[in-house]
């Protein structure tokens, strides 16, 4: 079944209910990475993923992997490593590294999607206040972190990265106690992990997903609900 073409000119997506059941959640190509496109698709669940020198395709899987902030389970190593008080979390920091970080440990595995032009966008959405990354440093080196886009109450999980054992977890943890101290409400997970699974996170159905969006997002004229909090304001954790 051919999907809908969308035109860079116009941003607007077709209803999410449309999107192929295989592969899941494939809802249309085309568009732009712009930050106008980009907010309008996360506040309706929808995120770019695609390969390079392809067109952009936009998704919205049916389950959802998510997870609730206080509901991050901690494992008896992860305990352990923050314990040891080994190393330093920043918010905001580094961006930019940090996406280049998670895009070139995938390129050395099994590749990546994000490309150079999907960094440029999330760039840009992060000096624009939408998007926000979480960094584990050790002596002076960026070793850990994830990124990904905050809107009202929810912040969507884009990608994560480890040099050293555990400290992309140890990101995700930091980010599940500002987000709960925050007010935040969900962390989209966007597809199933087992690894995230062991992590708390659980699968719900795309209309339940929609439905918490709704909720939670907040989109007025003028307002897409930013982060409330410039993070690279707040003191760094010695974690």
């Amino acid at each position: 079944m051919p999907i809908p073409w969308l035109e860079s000119e116009k941003v607007g997506f077709p209803p999410r209910e449309i999107a192929l059941s295989e592969p899941n959640g494939l809802l249309a190509a085309g568009g732009a990475l712009s930050i106008e496109w980009l907010i309008q698709a996360y506040a309706k669940g929808i995120f770019p993923w695609y390969e390079p020198g392809h067109p952009i395709l936009w998704w919205t899987p049916n389950p959802r992997l998510i997870l609730i902030p206080g509901a991050f389970r901690v494992s008896r190593s992860l305990k352990k490593l923050i314990r040891n008080h080994k190393y330093r979390i920043l918010f905001d920091n580094n961006f930019s590294e940090v996406i280049y970080q998670c895009g070139r440990v995938r390129r050395e595995s099994a590749g990546t999607w994000i490309t150079p032009e999907m960094e440029s966008a999330y760039i840009d959405l992060h000096n624009s206040g939408y998007a926000h990354s979480v960094e584990v440093w050790s002596e002076g080196a960026l070793v850990g972190g994830l990124y990904g886009v905050a809107l009202g109450k929810v912040f969507f999980g884009e990608s994560m990265f480890s040099v050293e054992n555990n400290t992309s977890k140890l990101a995700l943890f930091y980010l599940t106690l500002e987000l709960k101290k925050q007010g935040f409400e969900l962390i989209d997970c966007q597809i199933h992990s087992d690894h995230l699974s062991t992590l708390g996170a659980v699968n719900i159905s795309r209309k339940e997903f929609n439905e918490k969006l709704d909720e939670l997002i907040a989109i007025t004229e003028g307002n897409v609900g930013k982060w409330k909090t410039n993070l690279s304001d707040l003191s760094c954790i010695d974690g």
